[in-house]
C-alpha cells in the first residue's frame, strides 16, 4: 500500500511547493471576493422645464433678485466683519403669535363633570401662544423667506429689522412640502441680501449662520460646509439640503446661511440633535431651491408639482427575488390614489415600477423629486413588472394637490 502511494506524493507536493510560490510573487492575481469596485455612473433624468398653460396667476412680478458673484477660494480673511455688515441688516427677527380658546378649568374637557355646569357656566378663556424665528429679507419689494414651521398657524406674525424697525407681516405663500414660507412687509429703504448659486457650494467652504437664537438678539456662528445635498432624513417631502457645522439653535430657522462674501448659500432650517441644543449638525435649504420656490409663490401663489398618484415602498433584495428580478431597482406600487394619473392609467397596487421616461429607478425619493420637476399635462412612459411579465404603459402627470396636513416628524429646529 505505502509503495503504492508513494510515487504520487512527490509530484503533489511539488505542485503545491510551486502553487505557493507563485501566489507569493504574484498577489494581485488572486480572487478577492471583498474587493470594492468602483459603482458605474447613474444618469438622472433631465429636468423638463416648467410651463405656465392652463395656470391661474396672481399677476405678480417675480420678484427682483441681487445675483451674487462666484466665491474666490483663495486664502481665507482673518476676520468675516465685512461679510457679516453685508448680510446682516437684510437678516430679520419674526415674532409669530397665535390665540388658541380652552377651557376654563381643566375638568372641563372631561364629559362626566361637564355635565355638572350649565352652558353659562361653561365659558372659555383664551390665550395667546408665541413662537420667534429668523428670515431674509430677498427682495426690495419687501419678500423675506422664511420656513413654513416659523409661521404656521400664526394669526399675526412681527417683523424686526436689524435697524429697529418692527412692521406687520403679510403671508404671501407658503410651501409645506418644502418647509418655506414667502412674507411681504411695506418698508422704505430695505436691506437686501445677494444670492449665492448654492450648486457652486463646495464642502469645506467656511460658513456663517445668522438669526435670533432663543429670543436673544441677532448672532453669528461660524464653521463649514460639511455635506451637500442631504436627504432621506424625514424632514421634508423634498430634501436636497446643506450641511453645516455652524451652530444652529431654536430660534435660528428662516435665517440665513452666507458664505464668506456675505451672500446667502441656505436658508436655514433644522438640526439634528439629542440635546434640543446645537450639536454640529445643521440643515439649511439651499438657495436655488429657495429662489424658485420664492418665485412660484409670488407669481403663482402656490408650488406646482409633478405628479403621479401612487404609494411607493423600497424593493429589497428578497422582494425583487420573489418578482423574479435579478437586481433591487425600481419601486413596489404599494397603493394607487383613486382617481389620480396613475390609477387612471391603469397602474395596479403589487406592480414593481422599474423606470421612468427610460430611466431605471435607483433611489425612490430622487426620482420622486424628478417627478415634481415635470409639467402636469407631460405624457410620461413606465415600465412596470406585474406578474411576472414586463409592461410599458403611458400616463399623464398630473398635478401635486396640497397636502392639508403637512408637518415634519421628529424636527429639532428653530422654533
Amino acid at each position: 500500500m505505502h509503495r503504492s502511494v508513494l510515487p504520487y506524493l512527490w509530484p503533489i507536493t511539488t505542485g503545491l511547493l510551486l502553487a505557493a510560490v507563485l501566489l507569493l510573487a504574484f498577489p494581485e492575481q488572486l480572487p478577492n471576493p471583498f474587493r470594492q469596485t468602483p459603482p458605474a455612473a447613474v444618469e438622472t433624468p433631465p429636468a423638463l422645464a416648467p410651463t405656465t398653460s392652463n395656470e391661474q396667476s396672481t399677476n405678480r412680478p417675480a420678484p427682483d433678485i441681487r445675483q451674487a458673484e462666484p466665491l474666490a477660494r483663495n486664502q481665507g480673511p482673518a476676520s468675516y466683519s465685512d461679510a457679516v455688515n453685508q448680510a446682516a441688516p437684510a437678516v430679520v427677527n419674526i415674532y409669530s403669535s397665535r390665540i388658541v380658546e380652552r377651557d376654563q378649568h381643566p375638568l372641563m374637557s372631561d364629559p362626566f363633570f361637564r355635565q355638572f355646569f350649565s352652558g353659562d357656566d361653561a365659558t372659555t378663556h383664551q390665550r395667546m401662544l408665541s413662537s420667534l424665528g429668523s428670515g431674509v429679507i430677498v427682495s426690495k419689494d419687501g419678500y423675506v423667506l422664511t420656513n413654513h414651521h416659523v409661521i404656521n398657524g400664526a394669526d399675526q406674525i412681527q417683523v424686526a429689522l436689524r435697524d429697529g424697525r418692527e412692521t406687520l407681516a403679510e403671508v404671501i405663500g407658503t410651501d409645506p412640502e418644502s418647509d418655506l414660507a414667502v412674507l411681504r412687509i411695506d418698508l422704505e429703504n430695505l436691506p437686501v441680501i445677494e444670492l449665492a448659486d448654492s450648486e457652486q457650494v463646495a464642502v469645506g467652504d467656511v460658513a456663517l449662520a445668522i438669526g435670533n437664537p432663543f429670543g436673544v438678539g441677532q448672532t453669528v456662528t461660524m464653521g463649514i460646509i460639511s455635506a451637500t445635498g442631504r436627504s432621506h432624513l424625514g424632514l421634508n417631502a423634498y430634501e436636497d439640503f446643506i450641511q453645516t457645522d455652524a451652530a444652529i439653535n431654536p430660534g435660528n430657522s428662516g435665517g440665513a446661511l452666507v458664505n464668506p462674501d456675505g451672500a446667502l448659500v441656505g436658508i436655514n432650517t433644522a438640526i439634528f440633535s439629542r440635546s434640543g441644543g446645537s450639536q454640529g449638525i445643521g440643515f439649511a435649504i439651499p438657495a436655488n431651491l429657495a429662489h424658485s420656490i420664492l418665485n412660484e409663490l409670488v407669481t403663482r401663489g402656490r408650488v406646482i408639482r409633478g405628479w403621479l398618484g401612487i404609494e411607493a415602498q423600497a424593493l429589497s433584495r428578497e422582494l425583487a427575488a420573489s418578482f423574479g428580478l435579478r437586481t433591487p431597482q425600481g419601486v413596489i406600487v404599494a397603493g394607487v390614489v383613486s382617481g389620480g394619473p396613475a390609477a387612471q392609467a391603469g397602474l395596479q397596487p403589487g406592480d414593481v415600477l422599474l423606470s421612468i421616461d427610460g430611466q431605471v429607478i435607483l433611489d425612490a425619493r430622487a426620482t420622486m423629486s424628478d417627478i415634481a420637476s415635470i409639467p402636469p399635462g407631460t405624457s410620461l412612459p413606465l415600465t412596470i413588472v406585474r406578474g411576472g411579465e414586463r409592461m410599458e404603459m403611458t400616463l399623464e402627470v398630473g398635478e401635486r394637490p396640497v397636502p392639508t396636513n403637512a408637518t415634519s416628524a421628529d424636527r429639532q429646529s428653530g422654533s
